[in-house]
């Protein structure tokens, strides 16, 4: 990916500082803050939660839309900040809160929909996107700005050294596609990652029921936790090998190489199994 020129910076909230055990680096450049506006699009009216807003580069523009904003801070002084400034925006609300505990019912009361943005912490990002996609009923669509190696695992393909765990679960509920690249110049301080932002939209599917998606999940995690062994020897104690015949796999294929519909297949083929095991 190119380096991005810079553009105008943002002026820094008075006094805020990064700190990196929030693992904070705060959006400067507004060329890049006004095409992730325009990429969200966001209407009058529309319920969105930023998670760290950080200095504000966001969340004023988003503001300006008329849209009702919420945004979750865990910095206490960025909060405090952050009311302050908005005194005078009746369309935000400042939550003091960990976005790994946030609740979005307390927000949106069903069957009311939001919309998720923000620029996610790089030492929780993993966890956080898992935490979303429990959400996923509540959320119309997510845009999000992450290092540029997990939005390539997430956007990755079967048969491609990125794909793994990350890249099935995601593209199993969302649609997803890489909207914007951030060069390391665009923050303050500058990281020493490159970033990209990713808009995740869920898909319009029956979804699994709870045993079938928590199986999908443990074969999916157990699948790339040795994502250089053959399928047979990954899924060891898991599913043996006459399952994953009976799924259309090839048990000595690796699961780099295996579809979403291959783990879907392989899921339903190991709860028959266990069905049937369970009636002898």
């Amino acid at each position: 990916m190119g380096r991005r020129t810079p553009g105008p910076p943002v002026p820094p909230v008075r006094g805020a500082r990064a700190r990196k055990r929030f693992s904070q680096h705060f959006l400067r450049d507004r060329r890049v803050i006004r095409q992730i506006v325009d990429a969200i699009a966001p209407q009058p009216g529309e319920l969105v939660v930023e998670i760290g807003p950080g200095r504000g580069a966001l969340t004023f523009p988003l503001l300006a839309s008329g849209c009702e904003l919420h945004a979750v801070e865990i910095d206490r002084d960025l909060t405090a900040r952050l009311r302050a400034q908005a005194a005078h925006h009746s369309n935000l609300t400042v939550h003091e809160a960990d976005a790994l505990e946030i609740d979005l019912t307390r927000i949106a009361r069903p069957p009311r929909q939001v919309r998720v943005t923000g620029n996610l912490p790089y030492n929780i990002s993993t966890p956080l996107l898992f935490r979303l996609l429990a959400d996923l009923p509540r959320i119309t669509d997510m845009h999000l700005m992450l290092q540029r190696e997990v939005v390539q695992r997430m956007v990755s393909a079967p048969g491609t050294r990125t794909y793994g765990r990350l890249s099935v679960m995601v593209q199993l509920d969302c649609e997803v596609e890489r909207m914007v690249q951030v060069g390391s110049g665009a923050f303050s301080p500058a990281p020493r990652v490159e970033s990209a932002v990713v808009r995740l939209r869920p898909r319009s599917h029956v979804a699994l029921d709870p045993a079938h998606r928590k199986r999908f999940e443990t074969i999916v995690r157990s699948s790339f936790s040795m994502r250089r062994k053959t399928l047979r020897n990954a899924l060891r104690g898991v599913c043996d090998e006459r399952v994953i015949a009976v799924a259309g796999l090839d048990p000595k294929v690796r699961p780099e190489n295996v579809t979403i519909d291959g783990f879907l297949h392989l899921t339903r083929a190991s709860m028959d199994r266990g069905s049937a095991d369970a009636d002898k």
